[in-house]
């Protein structure tokens, strides 16, 4: 009997925690992570003030919380439906397009997560750096990766630098983004894909693989 009461008690803790998390991404991709506090938190979600303190902590505790949640959306949205196409320039494709509609749909209220709060941190030390750093090196090494496999593949020039295409698409997604969020308007995402996709023709080996327009 116990241990169902417990069962139940940790059950409600993970579903305050994810609604808690919810609403944080929510915040945090319009206001920044600073926006952040577990008072506003509770008030909002007519919740337990220390309920919430007691899943979290610390402010700093939220904020890395916060990310970690933003980065498991990030990768439902962005990273898993390229990783279910087969290596070559679909999916390579698939990651930009994928990304500029993450973005243009508003996944995240303020546009991408990570654009809006990395410039917040980028400058600063501590663990929240650290966390949204290691996050965007791996999105930057998850693209070269992935570039580097349509190369294998025979659908992208050996010789083409995967480093600087890498740097130069990414370059084009957050430029749509920061436009979009900016002057909220969304035309940028079809400049931007257009960019993206004359960059691709450029070191395809075969440009017919790619959409017309």
């Amino acid at each position: 009997m116990a241990e169902t009461h417990t069962d139940g008690r940790i059950a409600r803790g993970n579903q305050t925690r994810q609604l808690v998390l919810k609403r944080a991404v929510e915040i945090a991709s319009v206001e920044g992570l600073e926006g952040l506090s577990l008072g506003r938190l509770s008030t909002e979600l007519k919740l337990s003030k220390s309920g919430v303190f007691a899943l979290f902590g610390s402010k700093e505790d939220l904020q890395l919380a916060t990310v970690r949640a933003a980065i498991k959306v990030y990768l439902e949205h962005v990273v898993q439906p390229a990783r279910d196409l087969p290596p070559g320039l679909d999916r390579l494709w698939q990651v930009c397009t994928g990304w500029l509609d993450y973005s243009r749909r508003r996944v995240f209220p303020g546009g991408c997560f990570f654009y809006s709060v990395t410039a917040e941190y980028d400058a600063r030390e501590g663990k929240v750096h650290d966390t949204l750093a290691s996050a965007r090196a791996n999105w930057f090494t998850f693209v070269e990766q992935t570039v580097g496999e349509a190369q294998q593949s025979g659908e992208v020039e050996k010789e083409a630098d995967a480093a600087q295409l890498t740097f130069e698409l990414v370059a084009l997604m957050e430029m749509a983004n920061a436009e979009s969020v900016l002057h909220n308007e969304f035309t940028c995402y079809d400049k931007a894909s257009k960019g993206i996709l004359n960059r691709l023709r450029a070191v395809a080996t075969d440009a017919s693989v790619l959409p017309a327009s």
